[in-house]
């Protein structure tokens, strides 16, 4: 997972250095973008929270905290917890003009079936501003 992060924040850094042009850094507590996807066999919808942005050209790389509604139907036998829960993850989200590819790391929590994992998924979505 540290090797994943590393490798994606060498490239980006590579990536917006590597111009004639300034990028712009700044610091948000939430850029107006909602994201749909896929982690753990389960589907998440998500608004980008506080966060650090950086825009370079038409594409806005943001690194921060996502407020998220996760859909996952729990499976084991007896009581079973809610389909919609709550979650706080953190990722990566790529917007190039109105299109967002987000990249997000959720926390699932020991059980008795398993250990604490973090859980890496996939979304799209769509920016506001």
């Amino acid at each position: 997972m540290k090797k994943l992060f590393y490798v994606c924040g060498i490239l980006i850094s590579g990536w917006c250095f590597s111009q004639e042009s300034t990028p712009k850094i700044k610091a948000a507590f939430f850029d107006g973008v909602a994201v749909a996807g896929y982690v753990d066999h389960g589907a998440f919808i998500n608004f980008t929270g506080p966060n650090i942005s950086v825009t370079h050209k038409d594409v806005k790389f943001i690194l921060g905290m996502l407020p998220s509604l996760r859909i996952k139907e729990d499976k084991s036998s007896g009581t079973k917890n809610s389909m919609i829960t709550p979650n706080l993850g953190v990722g990566l989200t790529a917007v190039y003009k109105k299109i967002a590819l987000q990249i997000p790391v959720y926390y699932n929590s020991k059980t008795a079936a398993e250990n604490g994992a973090w859980k890496v998924g996939i979304g799209l979505g769509y920016s506001f501003k």
